[in-house]
């Protein structure tokens, strides 16, 4: 298969135009004896079809001369012509069906993430998120930014997150999550109000470069507040202090153990495990160990008492195997298609 490049191919054709033009002169100059402005003249006028009259009378040998240099002449200049014209039909027309692909893809979207802004934290967050397997849709309107996420098999938008308009394009009514970490604390303040009046459920993390951005961005509506650089200074100073605790967390929290996991699982209405204790869940999936207990209320306990019973629409954080996870997440599932 030959891969169109225009660039290369222009410049083929710009070759063969120069050689032809030389060939012709030259033949003239050899042909009729005619000094070289006359034979460059009647090469050139006779290449681009102006219509002039000869300089001079031609003899046999000199007309069927130029009868082949009018049909290498104008066979080049077409060819020019048309690659030319197909390097910007085929570079507009893939530009409008690759753009209408990805509107098309993400117009069926739903329960996935929308990640503002492809920087280096962004394009860290996506990666984590997609060997998580999450559906994912970056907006930056950074063009280079764009372009290395579509690289890497992201959906994008190239466009400004700020906008309700391009929020909507995202899917904001179907999305289970939005992730703001622009460089720029205004812009990621603007993105959060954005998002926060057009979807005021949806769970949005934003990212703080300024201590001052972070109230800001919690009065905007942002659930959570980060800041890379301090997170990431606490990790270093406790690997120093508690590496093998730190690395076990990673270990579990980004899956690198495939056996030992830590999960969130929300229990609908109907759910197996709606009424049912803590310690009954536990002994049920043994090796399973609940690690805290958020209400439909938002109130939160870090390893709830035995006792304690699982209500509807609250969330279990669970510490154990991926088969045990996957057991225990059957059972909401199952609940969900039963109702």
């Amino acid at each position: 298969m030959r891969f169109f490049n225009p660039l290369k191919d222009v410049l083929r054709g710009a070759g063969i135009l120069l050689l032809v033009i030389v060939v012709g002169t030259v033949g003239y100059m050899a042909i009729e004896d005619w000094p070289l402005l006359d034979s460059l003249f009647m090469t050139v006028t006779t290449i681009t079809t102006v219509g002039y009259r000869e300089i001079h009378p031609l003899s046999t040998a000199g007309s069927i001369f130029t009868i082949v240099l009018i049909l290498g002449g104008v066979g080049t200049a077409f060819y020019i012509l048309t690659t030319v014209v197909q390097h910007i039909l085929e570079g507009e027309l893939g530009i409008r069906m690759g753009r209408q692909r990805m509107e098309s893809k993400i117009k069926g979207l739903s329960n996935h993430i929308i990640l503002c802004g492809y920087g280096r934290v962004g394009e860290a967050i996506a990666r984590t998120l997609n060997q998580q397997g999450i559906k994912l849709v970056v907006i930056d309107r950074s063009e280079a930014c764009i372009n290395m996420a579509q690289q890497a098999g992201y959906l994008t938008i190239l466009d400004d997150a700020t906008s309700d308009d391009v929020l909507k394009k995202a899917r904001i009514e179907t999305a289970r999550g939005l992730i703001t970490v622009f460089g720029d604390d205004a812009d990621n303040i603007y993105t959060t109000l954005a998002t926060h009046e057009l979807n005021p459920e949806l769970p949005i993390i934003a990212r703080a470069t300024k201590e001052g951005a972070k109230r800001k961005l919690q009065q905007a509506g942002a659930q959570r507040v980060i800041s890379p650089e301090t997170i990431g200074g606490e990790i270093m100073a406790m690997l120093v202090l508690r590496p093998e605790a730190v690395e076990s967390i990673e270990t579990v929290l980004f899956g690198r153990d495939q056996q030992l996991l830590v999960e969130e699982i929300e229990t609908g209405e109907g759910s197996s495990l709606v009424g049912a204790t803590i310690q009954e869940i536990e002994d049920s999936f043994p090796g399973v160990i609940i690690l805290a207990l958020r209400k439909r209320d938002g109130s939160l306990t870090g390893r709830p008492k035995a006792e304690a019973t699982v209500p509807a629409g609250s969330r279990l954080v669970i510490f154990g195997t991926s088969e045990q996870l996957h057991s225990i997440e059957g059972c909401c599932q199952q609940a969900k298609a039963r109702t």
